[in-house]
């Protein structure tokens, strides 16, 4: 369990401001007349001792309150030039920004939950005890701000008045860091009061990147604190590390479903778009991936768009499942975006008009940015994430240079895109009727298959593998990622998996509203079918027809066949929907291809996951008793068909089943 305001709070215990009229003294001290007059509106004593323990810690030579005016994000972006934090470049409206090359992706090594004692921290996680945190912290971010200007904002981590939404403040000495908040979260300095006391909580984020220097990186850390809802991040620029209301406060949300609402409420690595179905209907979809994996092409090509990256679910008293996007922006993979599978977006990245902060991409000779699969015509030369760049180039390790870092990220608000749904703005959320499991699975599951219940959705989730990404500073290989959400599990995974099992097994869910929970596979290769090419088999627009046959199976529109890993289409169904929606053709020897059961590949999966919970404390049974029926059932196809089964043998089986 976890146990909230347990142990000292670091900051207050470093910067030693213990009351309300002691931090307005402090204020009145240190801030100019502007700046006292904005933090005298804020009234609630935790956030105001936060902000000066803060200052007293840090040490800064001036404080920014953060209005979210007009004028304030102007300040914020001119900061941000003027501490060579960003440059501008040709197109008005956008900036480069580069971190540095050696960190380029989440420093997982040197994140840590700061656990007290016997208090379990996930398997999957690092943790430092918090005497131990404190007197690294103190050491480490002790005048990490003298000569720099400490900037406070404070959002909303979702709409003002949803049930589901999370007060939050930054506290960065980095412009880019605040510009990139200003985009992606909703500034709400006039409401913040009323906010934290309508919902008796708030996150605190405190983040420093020190002198900017490669030497100082093997001394970044990113501390999260659990009993104290508040982050630490030293030393460090690359947003994911820095930006810590992004991954940092969803670490804390997740902790909240988990420990506080368990079986009511979910904090997901999800994205949430709508797909239009017949007569003109809209059912929601929420999806998990782990970065880099598909996540916002997949919530481009629904036709209303409200999110890309996280959601937060509940249960609302009709019986629904609802979610909101704790964001309003977008921090996006630009590899491989390009006119054929992201028109959308890509009409905002090469069109004035919206604001983008780009990372990590190259800039070539006329100021335009580059990047790996835009499918245009790539440049000679140009200044990239390593420094100058110019065709041929290779690294220390004689591997050629690529254009852009596989990492390479554009930030730009939601309300741009032509698919923009308003309803990302609503504080009762969008009612979400399917629930979407992927990863880089490049030889064994079929493009879609649906749960023929909740329990076995929640093991579809459970079971996701991925190819690492260049989102972690040092991933190779491939391996699990529970939900794509494992990074951000703070607590045992028994407890989050629980919560997982409670919350989509919950009877309040009324049976209209009951969930279709589906894995999804856009990674198969040509290769792990039959062929020579490690090429993907199938196209990246053909999720348009995996998500419109996921919708019309939320009504029963479609046949399905019944297989031990779940529900399949049918030919007959995907062949029309090919032609209807992609205007392609699909014939049914592709199509035996990619929906076949490779039977050798699913159980050795199975038996990853088996083995690799069977380590982990307290893991719910459900999970064994799914995975072993379903292994049962595949080894039985696999006695009389042999290692790969056709859709046509499985409804052949089936048939003599019901016979």
């Amino acid at each position: 369990m976890l146990t909230k305001k347990k142990g000292i709070d670091i900051v207050q215990e470093i910067g030693g401001v213990k009351t309300y009229e002691s931090a307005l003294k402090l204020f009145e001290k240190r801030l100019d007349s502007e700046n006292f007059s904005r933090i005298s509106t804020i009234k609630h004593e935790g956030v105001l001792l936060k902000i000066a323990n803060s200052i007293v810690m840090c040490q800064p030579d001036s404080i920014f309150i953060n209005a979210g005016t007009e004028a304030d994000r102007q300040y914020i972006r001119d900061l941000a030039i003027k501490n060579g934090e960003e440059a501008k470049l040709p197109m008005k409206g956008h900036t480069i920004h580069y971190d540095l090359k050696e960190e380029q992706g989440r420093i997982t090594d040197r994140t840590y939950y700061i656990a007290n004692e016997g208090e379990e921290i996930s398997s999957l996680a690092n943790k430092t005890l918090r005497d131990e945190a404190l007197k690294d912290i103190r050491d480490k971010m002790t005048g990490i701000m003298r000569g720099k200007v400490m900037i406070t904002g404070f959002y909303m981590r979702g709409p003002v008045g949803s049930p589901m939404s999370n007060p939050a403040i930054e506290i960065t000495s980095s412009a880019y860091v605040a510009h990139s908040a200003e985009i992606l979260y909703r500034n709400a300095f006039f409401s913040f009061d009323n906010e934290v006391k309508r919902l008796g909580h708030f996150y605190a984020n405190i983040h420093s990147q020190g002198k900017n220097r490669a030497e100082d990186l093997p001394n970044a850390r990113v501390y999260m604190d659990r009993s104290y809802q508040t982050t630490y991040s030293i030393n460090c620029t690359y947003a994911g590390n820095t930006l810590l209301l992004k991954k940092g406060n969803h670490r804390f949300s997740v902790d909240k479903a988990v420990y506080e609402n368990r079986g009511g409420e979910l904090s997901e690595h999800m994205f949430i778009t709508g797909i239009e179905g017949s007569g003109g209907r809209v059912s929601w979809f929420a999806g998990a991936a782990p970065s880099g994996c598909g996540k916002t092409t997949t919530a481009m090509a629904g036709h209303y768009f409200i999110g890309d990256d996280l959601a937060q679910l509940w249960i609302d008293e009709k019986g629904a499942i609802r979610s909101i996007n704790p964001e309003c922006g977008i921090f996006g993979i630009v590899e491989d975006v390009n006119m054929e599978g992201d028109p959308k977006l890509m009409v905002l990245l090469r069109n004035e008009g919206t604001e983008v902060i780009w990372s990590n991409v190259l800039i070539d000779e006329n100021g335009v940015p580059h990047w790996t699969g835009n499918g245009e015509e790539p440049p000679v030369k140009g200044f990239n994430f390593q420094g100058p760049w110019e065709k041929g180039i290779i690294d220390k390790n004689g591997k050629p240079v690529p254009i852009s870092h596989p990492n390479a990220r554009a930030t730009l608000t939601s309300k741009a895109l032509a698919n923009y749904s308003p309803k990302n703005e609503d504080p009762e959320g969008v009612i979400t009727r399917v629930f979407t499991y992927s990863g880089r699975d490049s030889d064994t599951m079929p493009p879609v298959r649906v749960a023929k219940n909740s329990d076995y959705g929640v093991v579809i989730g459970a079971s996701i593998v991925s190819a690492a990404t260049a989102t972690e500073v040092g991933a190779t290989g491939v391996k699990r990622a529970p939900w794509a959400n494992a990074p951000f599990i703070p607590g045992s995974l028994a407890d989050y998996m629980d919560a997982q099992f409670l919350f989509f097994g919950n009877k309040k869910i009324a049976g209209e509203h009951k969930p279709v929970m589906a894995g999804l596979n856009y990674f198969l290769t040509e290769k792990a079918r039959g062929g020579t090419s490690n090429k993907l088999l199938g196209e990246k627009r053909d999720v348009k027809v995996w998500l419109a046959w996921l919708e019309r199976r939320v009504y029963n529109e479609v046949g399905v066949i019944e297989t031990p890993i779940g529900e399949i289409p049918r030919y007959e169904d995907l062949k029309e929907m090919f032609r209807e929606i992609i205007k392609k053709d699909y014939p049914e020897s592709f199509y035996v291809k990619q929906f076949s059961l490779y039977v050798d590949n699913i159980i050795a999966m199975i038996d990853l996951q088996i083995n690799a919970y069977g380590k982990e404390k307290n893991i719910p049974g459900k999970l064994f008793e799914v995975l072993n029926e379903q292994r049962g059932g595949l080894q039985n196809l696999k006695q009389i068909f042999g290692p790969v089964v056709t859709p046509a043998d499985i409804l052949k089986h089936n048939t003599s089943l019901t016979a």
